[in-house]
């Protein structure tokens, strides 16, 4: 996927694929940006939405019909996948205006037969889909055989990197003690076994980590875990490392993919109860379990909040993993500073010089996700990624979106910073200070237990409302211990039906506002829910955050007259702390320069 097709390629590959539709009978196909693990990154051989739209963003759908096509992404897409997409062809749709659900049943007739991969749909999706087919009298229908992998001629093999073991060094709880813990679970909702599809959690039940995607250290696999806490992995034999047996012990068995059918179909004749997620499980599995006679209980994956509510072993190591990455960034922005004032500086080039920052320190594994570098109207794209020919030097008087982060063994960063080069205009260092305002004011805001993070997104947004202003993303996701740097299930955005913060939960502070052809700005730190203590003179305990990030804000983009002085208080503290811990590791060169760009003001 590394050569960028154009827009006559793609045109090719939808005829065929309608031509192979129209083979099957089918009115249409249902293309999410999914594997049979619903994760964000999907490796090579399961990006189909890509191969056949252009789309390259971690989330969309595509509806393809004989006559027409749409995509449908949400509001950190919008101008990303008009810039990829060939519109002549497939119709963008904000997810927001209308979803897929409505305009199937707007455009399907009645009698027509719309296929899906049950491998890439959950339950809930069928669902959705089996109810908007209905509303125009057409019917959706499972294929064996994906349709697009038919015209994929030149398809990547599926991936096969090692498992390995994660030492108990960076874990901090064992992985027998673990499967105790949500075998407990599992027997507290009347089920016999789990059904885990979520790689990222059987990364961490297992204490396994893999290589199947980019930038997450995820073994794309399936596990059974049962209610006496014995399970079975099931991954490609050609995965397993030296000593990857002996690590997970007796009570472990793995066994190939060709043996999860069967081992389904005997839950089934033994009528067993089993616990699977409907939002995440693929459709193939529950359907197969049902047909086989057992007894289906749905709820939430039972590893996703526990995993969530970091140990004090993988908190400090997401504290050492910042002190790294935030020396390696500051050590990168020194270097910006003079080298951008000289010129010739690209978006690409300055990617890859932070890279090779992060790489200095000896410990980096990977990059956390792939950097968006956006100089000027660039930056204004949410989740921009460069290429040879959106590449833009970076010129004085823009803004410089820089959004990154690392994976180490004991964690992962995810950080962005706004860097003017030059001089920044009046309207710039408005917009920066009022991004500022609602970051600091989620920093230190105290609240109580059951609060969730649609509760606080406001806060973030408060300042920019005042503007008539606003951004179209979430304020705040989950990150996870040296896994996916997006985790659940915790966030925070106006999402309704949201769990609670807790301490232990990793979160991204990180608001923004984006002037389309213009410039982005937005300002990102990992946050550590607090416990709760009592305030001085209050009634109620009380959580907060934490800041784990530790980098210089752009001061020259700050409006101080704008800032109350507590806020100044926040930034001046958060510089100082800045300067304290991160001296001592960066060169002193580097350290002059954060005398100055985190002094106070």
């Amino acid at each position: 996927m590394d050569m960028i097709p154009t827009f006559a390629e793609l045109g090719e590959r939808l005829t065929r694929l309608r031509s192979e539709l129209q083979r099957r009978g089918l009115a249409g196909f249902v293309i999410p940006r999914a594997d049979a693990h619903q994760g964000e990154y999907v490796p090579p051989h399961d990006a189909r939405l890509a191969w056949i739209t252009g789309f390259t963003g971690s989330a969309g759908t595509a509806v393809i019909l004989r006559d027409k096509a749409a995509i449908f992404v949400d509001g950190r897409y919008t101008l990303q996948v008009r810039n990829e997409v060939d519109v002549n062809l497939l119709t963008p749709v904000a997810i927001m205006e209308t979803s897929p659900e409505d305009w199937i049943a707007q455009n399907l007739k009645g009698g027509e037969r719309l296929g899906y991969d049950p491998w890439l749909h959950t339950p809930d999706g069928v669902s959705r889909l089996k109810t908007a087919c209905g509303r125009c009298g057409a019917a959706p229908e499972a294929v064996a055989v994906n349709p697009v992998d038919a015209v994929w001629t030149d398809q990547p093999a599926p991936p096969t990197a090692p498992i390995v073991p994660h030492p108990l060094e960076y874990a901090g709880e064992t992985s027998e003690a673990k499967r105790a813990r949500i075998a407990a679970k599992i027997a507290e909702n009347s089920a016999d076994a789990a059904m885990l599809t979520l790689p990222d959690s059987i990364a961490w039940l297992f204490n396994i980590r893999g290589g199947d995607v980019t930038h997450s250290p995820l073994p794309l696999s399936f596990a059974i875990l049962d209610a006496d806490g014995k399970a079975r992995l099931f991954c490609d034999p050609a995965k397993i490392s030296d000593g990857l047996t002996a690590h997970l012990g007796e009570e472990v068995r793995l066994e190939p993919p060709s043996a999860l059918g069967p081992a389904l179909d005997a839950m089934g004749a033994a009528k067993r109860r089993v616990l699977l997620d409907p939002g995440t499980c693929a459709s193939w599995i529950t359907s197969r379990l049902e047909a086989a006679g057992a007894k289906s209980v749905f709820g939430a994956d039972p590893c996703v909040l526990p995993k969530a509510l970091k140990n004090p072993v993988e908190i400090t190591g997401m504290r050492n993993a910042h002190l790294r990455d935030g020396a390696a960034l500051s050590r990168f922005l020194a270097w910006l500073d003079e080298r951008a004032a000289r010129g010739g500086l690209d978006e690409i080039s300055a990617a890859e010089k932070l890279a090779e920052f992060r790489a200095a320190t000896g410990r980096l594994k990977d990059l956390s996700f792939p950097t968006i570098s956006g100089a000027g109207p660039n930056g204004a794209i949410v989740h921009y990624r460069a290429n040879a020919e959106s590449n833009r030097v970076l010129e004085a008087g823009q803004l410089y979106l820089l959004d990154s982060g690392a994976q180490y063994l004991d964690g992962t960063t995810d950080v962005t910073r706004t860097i003017a080069i030059g001089d920044p205009s009046a309207e710039q260092r408005d917009r920066f200070t009022r991004v500022l305002k609602g970051h600091i004011s989620l920093a230190t805001i105290k609240f109580p237990r059951g609060v969730t993070g649609a509760h606080l997104d406001v806060l973030a947004r408060a300042a920019l409302w005042k503007a008539g202003l606003d951004y179209d993303h979430g304020t705040g996701h989950g990150v996870g211990a040296y896994l996916s740097v997006h985790e659940g299930p915790q966030n925070i955005s106006r999402r309704p039906g949201q769990v609670a913060l807790q301490p232990g939960m990793i979160v991204s502070n990180e608001p923004g506002y984006y002037k389309q052809g213009a410039f982005g700005i937005r300002i990102e730190n990992l946050v550590l829910v607090q416990a709760p203590q009592m305030i001085a003179g209050g009634e109620r305990e009380m959580m907060g955050f934490e800041t784990l990030t530790l980098a210089p804000i752009d001061l020259r983009l700050v409006e101080r007259a704008l800032l109350s002085d507590e806020e100044a208080g926040w930034l001046n503290a958060y510089h100082a702390e800045v300067r304290e811990k991160l001296s001592p590791l960066v060169d002193a060169q580097t350290a002059a320069w954060l005398a100055q760009s985190a002094r106070a003001i």
